[in-house]
C-alpha cells in the first residue's frame, strides 16, 4: 500500500493541539513536509520543532486566525508567493462552535462560525487548488463532525455549520475530481481533545451532573466502549491524504467507535 508522503507538502489547519496536531505529526512521520497553520506563534514554533523528520524535512508555519478570513488569505498568499510549489495536501481543521441549543443561539454565532469554517476553508482551497490542478494531483481533507450524518444534541450552531461544510466539500469534490484532486471529510466522534473537555464542562454547568456521570452517559452510546484518541482520527486523515486513497472522493468517513446510528 502506497502511504509514503516523501516530497509532498501539507498545509494543516488548527495544528497546535488536538486532532490538528496529531494529523501534522502523522503526515510528517509519513515523510511530508508540514506547514502548520494556527494563531499562536509560540505554540506553532514549539510544535514545528517537535514534528518528526524521518526524511530530513524542514517544517514551518503560518500565523493566522480563522476569525479573520481576509488576514488569513493575505498571509497564505504571501507564503505562496515565496513557495511557488504550493501544497499537495490541505487539511481544513479548526475548533468547533460552542455548544448550546439551536433556538437560543445568537445570529452572530452563526455568522462567526460560517466565516471560521466555510469561508476560511473556501479561501484556503482557492489559494492552494491552482498548484494542485497544474500538478494533476491533490488531497483536500476536511475534519468536521459526525453531526453531518446525525445531528448531536445541544450543538445547534455546530450541527448547522458542519453540514454546510460537508455539502460545500461534496460540491468541490465533483468539480475537482477530474483534475486528480480528491476532497473528503473525516468525521470524528467523541475524541479526547480540549474541545471534548470544554463540552463536558459546559454540560456539567448546565445539568449539575458530575463530569464522570456525563462521560458515563456518553460512553453508553459508543459501541467501542471508549472515547477516541486524536491519533486514531489522524491515521484516517493520513490514509485519505496518501496516494493509496486516489479513488476515494466526495465521501464522509466517521471515526467514532460506531456511535453514529446511520450508515
Amino acid at each position: 500500500m502506497h502511504l509514503d508522503l516523501t516530497s509532498q507538502r501539507a498545509l494543516v489547519g488548527g495544528s497546535t493541539q488536538g486532532i490538528g496536531r496529531a494529523v501534522a505529526e502523522e503526515l510528517a512521520r509519513l515523510g511530508a513536509t508540514v506547514t502548520l497553520l494556527a494563531r499562536d506563534e509560540a505554540r506553532l514554533r514549539a510544535v514545528a520543532a517537535a514534528l518528526p523528520v524521518p526524511q530530513g524535512q524542514q517544517h514551518d508555519f503560518i500565523v493566522a486566525d480563522f476569525s479573520a478570513p481576509a488576514t488569513l488569505a493575505e498571509r497564505l498568499q504571501t507564503y505562496l508567493t515565496a513557495h511557488a510549489e504550493g501544497f499537495h495536501i490541505l487539511i481544513n481543521n479548526t475548533g468547533g462552535p460552542a455548544g448550546g441549543p439551536l433556538l437560543t443561539a445568537a445570529v452572530d454565532a452563526f455568522r462567526a462560525a460560517f466565516e471560521q469554517h466555510v469561508i476560511c476553508n473556501h479561501l484556503l482551497v482557492q489559494a492552494v487548488a491552482p498548484a494542485m490542478q497544474a500538478r494533476g494531483y491533490g488531497r483536500i481533507i476536511n475534519v468536521i463532525s459526525t453531526s453531518v450524518k446525525q445531528p448531536l444534541a445541544n450543538l445547534g450552531v455546530s450541527n448547522t455549520i458542519r453540514a454546510a461544510v460537508a455539502n460545500w466539500a461534496k460540491t468541490l469534490a465533483n468539480e475537482l475530481g477530474g483534475s486528480g484532486i480528491t476532497v473528503n471529510n473525516v468525521l470524528p466522534g467523541a475524541t479526547l481533545t480540549q474541545r471534548h473537555s470544554s463540552l463536558i464542562d459546559a454540560k456539567v454547568a448546565q445539568t449539575g451532573q458530575s463530569a464522570e456521570q456525563i462521560e458515563a452517559g456518553m460512553l453508553k452510546l459508543i459501541p467501542a466502549g471508549r472515547f477516541g484518541q486524536p491519533e486514531e482520527v489522524a491515521q484516517a486523515v493520513a490514509f485519505l491524504a496518501s496516494p493509496a486513497a486516489g479513488y476515494i472522493n466526495g465521501t464522509n468517513v466517521p471515526v467514532d467507535g460506531g456511535r453514529t446510528g446511520t450508515l
